[in-house]
């Protein structure tokens, strides 16, 4: 019989809401948090293009099992629309292949931004993660060929202009998922008759997480570094369970609570004995006047630490996936 592989890395959960810097990539990003921490699984909730900066949640442990909720969530972006040029990426990296000597008037930029609130149809760029026939529309784009994208319906909450001069113009934008901001420079270039192409993109918020929230790479690292400085150089045979502990303290300071993901569903505050029940895979029923009576989706805890998320019908929490808790 084969021996299973021992599991590497630590069995950790939480969010790192990371202030991700302009040139990483998303993936790249992860594997450096996951790396930190000496975690055993690791996540993001909605990539980050690498000329980007901002925010990509990354979810460590039984936080995984909460990325769905995270990627629903609508995102706040600020970006600068360079005016004059459309490129094949849509951003700084593409070559251009349409430019114009026409620069529009901010009163021109806003009378457009009415056509671009609400449900919108929008056409994702040629290079994005999108599937054509089984393929990354990015890696067809990339040997030469045209991709046909279909359009799809994205919603746009607010869409403002933060600075405008004669060669470009700086908004904010809150959005639904999917949406591409990449794809609304392209688009406002093309119906002010002058292209254009983002020269600067920052997300600020992906809901439920916010700017205060942010952790960046530099402070893990020092959290890091300070906790093995902290754990000694020379560590007795007997102390090591307790100084692999304190390695990491620093840094698992700097973790959100998997639930905080979860903070829009109705909360379900259990016992320890409601908690043991659920752990199980068995409903509990619900006491006391603030207990939902009925909620599609809700979210159970113990002790503050996350137990299940579940329904709640007919007065009783039933779960439907289990945490470590």
């Amino acid at each position: 019989m084969a021996r299973q592989r021992k599991k590497k890395g630590r069995n950790i959960s939480g969010w790192v809401i990371l202030d991700k810097p302009a040139g990483m990539g998303s993936t790249e990003a992860v594997s450096k948090v996951k790396w930190l921490f000496n975690a055993a699984r690791a996540g993001h909730a909605g990539t980050l293009d690498p000329l980007a900066s901002g925010m990509l949640p990354i979810a460590l442990g039984d936080a995984t099992k909460t990325v769905p909720y995270v990627q629903d969530g609508a995102k706040t972006y600020r970006f600068t629309v360079a005016w004059g040029e459309e490129r094949t990426t849509d951003d700084l990296e593409g070559a251009a292949t349409e430019t114009s000597a026409r620069r529009p008037s901010r009163a021109e930029v806003e009378a457009a931004l009415a056509d671009y609130i609400g449900i919108i149809s929008q056409v994702p760029p040629q290079f994005s993660a999108i599937k054509i026939g089984g393929e990354r529309a990015y890696d067809i784009a990339r040997d030469g060929e045209r991709v046909e994208i279909p359009a799809r319906e994205v919603e746009i909450l607010r869409l403002d202009i933060l600075a405008h001069n004669g060669d470009s113009t700086e908004f904010g934008v809150e959005c639904g998922k999917g949406t591409y901001v990449r794809s609304l420079a392209r688009d406002m270039g093309r119906q002010l008759g002058c292209f254009g192409h983002v020269s600067m993109l920052r997300r600020i918020e992906v809901a439920p997480f916010g700017e205060q929230d942010f952790v960046t790479v530099a402070q893990l690292e020092a959290a890091r570094a300070q906790g093995e400085a902290d754990a000694g150089e020379e560590i007795a045979e007997s102390a090591i369970g307790a100084a692999r502990k304190n390695r990491f303290a620093a840094i698992d300071a700097l973790l959100m609570e998997t639930a905080t993901a979860l903070e829009d569903l109705p909360h379900v505050a259990l016992n320890d004995d409601a908690a043991t029940r659920v752990r199980l895979g068995n409903p509990v029923v619900l006491r006391g006047r603030d207990a939902p009576v009925e909620a599609q989706e809700a979210y159970a805890t113990a002790r503050g630490r996350l137990i299940a998320i579940g329904a709640v019908e007919a007065g009783e929490f039933r779960p439907k996936r289990v945490f470590g808790g």
